[in-house]
């Protein structure tokens, strides 16, 4: 077929053009390398976060979860609005806007600033909770309802016309905050934070709004053990937090939480999982996502290279392979740099004007 045939064939069929046209893109993204590579280059980013208010009744939608082991997830980097450096312009493009920067106590780490809503209990009809140090219910108004002495235990069902605390009748949606420094205890497990707690279609709903901080603190801890060295539960850490950061830009319920618990999403477990090695590698790495061209990364980790291979194609992290490097002396960066190749290392930095 000549030059001429070839134009005007084209011509006449252009939509069988376009599904290889849309493949282009993809052909430049880097993945996955058989050997470590250097440390990525730094990117430093800023990007304001504002936890997130619980002051409006939050409606549930079904939402079907990807499961992070799924065979087709998310390979993608998300795109999220960032402001560069003035020495590092961004080349990506700022599809979605977020709030003003707003000052923050020097001594408030990034990850203390941003709050996960990740749902603990979903479709229950009954739940144990107790609170260490005391607490209150509250309203969606913010209003008081009742106190919570400490270490009392309590169970709350679903009812046709709202929730029961023991006998007290309460509204549909309410949130138990503890007193400073105090734990929630929902099941057999401790949280910090607050917990919002949601009747929906008979169902008792309990989400834990919690700080990144207290969120990655558990997540690492659950996912690999506390042991590991240090480098590699980095490598969890900033791997962990760039995950959870796709799904706060991009949550499962946008009114309702992020994020669940399990290993479709990343395991937490409150403070159970929590040890001194853990807070060590979320607190030296604060603020640290995978960062492709200034967006988040949603970073993809399983077990082993195996399963990697077989859920993700090879697009991901394995933890052991990471525990591998870490203990032939590679960074957490180079750790990182490997298993997400072509991608950097941004940062999250608050304004402090």
């Amino acid at each position: 077929m000549d030059r001429h045939a070839i134009f005007d064939w084209i011509k006449q069929n252009p939509w069988l053009i376009v599904p290889v046209l849309g493949l282009i893109p993809l052909l430049n993204l880097p993945f996955a390398k058989s050997q470590p590579s250097l440390p990525p280059t730094s990117v430093t980013t800023s990007t304001p976060m504002l936890p997130t208010s619980v002051s409006t009744m939050p409606s549930l939608v079904s939402a079907s979860p990807s499961p992070r082991v799924t065979p087709s997830p998310r390979s993608v980097p998300v795109s999220v609005s960032v402001k560069k450096l003035p020495q590092k312009k961004s080349t990506a493009p700022l599809r979605k806007p977020v709030a003003a920067s707003i000052p923050l106590p020097a001594n408030l780490s990034v990850d203390a600033a941003i709050e996960m809503r990740v749902a603990i209990a979903s479709g229950v009809t009954t739940l144990p909770i107790s609170t260490s140090m005391g607490g209150v219910i509250l309203g969606v108004n913010g209003r008081p309802i009742h106190t919570l002495p400490a270490q009392s235990t309590y169970t709350v069902e679903a009812d046709g016309q709202g929730l029961l605390l023991d006998s007290m009748q309460l509204p549909s949606v309410v949130v138990i905050d503890s007193t400073p420094n105090g734990l929630i205890r929902v099941g057999d497990r401790d949280y910090r934070g607050r917990m919002l707690l949601v009747l929906q279609e008979g169902r008792l709903w309990a989400v834990n709004y919690v700080s990144m901080q207290y969120y990655l603190y558990s997540v690492v801890g659950s996912e690999v053990s506390p042991s590991w060295p240090m480098e590699a539960l980095k490598a969890q850490a900033v791997a962990a937090r760039s995950y959870a950061l796709t799904y706060h830009i991009k949550p499962v319920n946008r009114q309702f939480y992020d994020m669940g618990d399990d290993e479709y999403y990343q395991v937490y477990k409150g403070i159970e999982s929590e040890t001194d090695t853990t807070r060590q590698a979320v607190n030296s790495t604060r603020g640290e996502f995978v960062s492709y061209r200034g967006g988040v990364v949603e970073s993809l980790y399983a077990a082993t290279d195996d399963i990697v291979i077989d859920a993700f194609q090879g697009k991901g992290m394995s933890q052991v392979g990471a525990l591998g490097l870490a203990e032939k002396g590679y960074g957490y960066r180079a750790i990182l740099g490997n298993y997400y190749a072509g991608t950097g290392i941004g940062r999250i930095e608050m304004d402090m004007e």
